[in-house]
């Protein structure tokens, strides 16, 4: 599981709608047939909330717009919470837009039960929180995404190759266009990343399951007169407002580490300790740890989790069971590829 949650911004500031959110996020629907409504992996997908469904775009960003008094231009209005099942979790539940939905809904309390505030006398509650949700199915590979960078080489020669091939068809340069194509061709087939048989580009769709939600998630409470913000940088605090004492803060510690334990307990997943939340946090703060637990997991389900991390791009190797030894020789090695598997099999942090 990885789970973001961020401030929307546009071009470094802080959007005063949500508008262009809600409409990017509509995106997938534009492409299907509306009457498509009965498979659960497929078809329209419409925003929900804890008690709401098929929520329309407008009602969206009429309701999160609405909601933001007392806010300052430059401070956020809204955040977005990505929750992105792994591979493994997503066969658990078998990809079932249902579940995911019921998943959604239950973090939402944990969401709502990691704010160090009170409304009226009372901890948060979810229906304290405004929010809308949204279902996706599919994702693009991004110019940052690893396949992308490590093919950008390919695709550099690819791109100069098609332009000298434009000169020479318009006469401005002498060559041999049938050479320069197959050129491309070997070009195109040696780039280190394909999916089904082609070169991966920027904006080429993923294959496998791509399911995950979006949650817009107003920064003003439901009655639009506490500010409740996820972004804040303290967990559980204290603070003197006209003369009151004021709790404040957010646990995202908490929170992720709910969120987690919620998707186990609500679908009977037994987790491995390479994608779990603890793994991410040992591995950040204490990398010596981390490898030893790894190396001390009874033999199957060290298999399932070097299964895990090779899959995520790491480097299986000759592991010293020395546990000095251990820190020394594998942590720089493995440091980086271990980090994306944490990205993608993982909450983050």
């Amino acid at each position: 599981m990885y789970i973001t949650i961020t401030a929307q911004k546009i071009d470094g500031n802080f959007s005063q709608s949500v508008g262009d959110f809600v409409a990017y996020l509509e995106k997938e629907n534009e492409q299907l047939d509306p009457s498509d409504l009965s498979s659960d992996k497929a078809g329209m997908e419409h925003f929900f909330n804890q008690y709401g469904e098929q929520i329309s775009a407008e009602e969206v960003t009429k309701a999160i717009d609405k909601n933001t008094a007392k806010l300052k231009k430059r401070e956020p209005k809204f955040y977005s919470i990505t929750v992105s099942p792994s591979t493994r979790e997503l066969r658990q539940i078998e990809n079932n837009r249902n579940a995911l939905k019921r998943y959604t809904r239950r973090i939402m309390k944990d969401y709502a039960a990691s704010f160090n505030r009170e409304i009226n006398g009372r901890k948060v509650t979810v229906d304290d929180i405004l929010y809308f949700a949204k279902i996706e199915h599919q994702r693009t590979f991004k110019g940052t995404d690893k396949q992308v960078r490590e093919n950008q080489p390919f695709a550099n020669q690819i791109l100069e190759l098609k332009h000298q091939i434009r000169r020479i068809s318009e006469g401005k340069e002498l060559g041999n266009i049938q050479r320069l194509q197959r050129k491309i061709g070997r070009l195109e087939h040696e780039a280190p990343h394909q999916q089904n048989g082609k070169r991966v580009v920027q904006g080429m769709k993923k294959e496998g399951n791509q399911s995950h939600v979006h949650i817009i998630v107003s920064r003003k409470d439901i009655s639009n007169s506490v500010s409740l913000s996820p972004g804040s940088k303290y967990k559980s605090s204290e603070v003197m407002m006209n003369g009151k004492k004021v709790k404040r803060g957010f646990d995202r510690d908490s929170f992720f580490a709910k969120a987690e334990k919620t998707f186990d307990k609500t679908f009977g997943y037994k987790r491995n300790y390479a994608e779990s939340y603890r793994s991410r946090k040992d591995f950040l703060k204490n990398p010596k740890l981390y490898f030893s637990v790894l190396m001390g997991l009874p033999a199957n389900e060290k298999a399932v989790a070097f299964k895990i991390l090779g899959k995520s791009g790491v480097p299986i190797l000759n592991i010293p069971t020395n546990k000095v030894q251990l820190a020394i020789k594998t942590f720089k090695r493995l440091k980086r590829g271990v980090d994306v598997a944490m990205r993608s099999g993982s909450i983050g942090i």
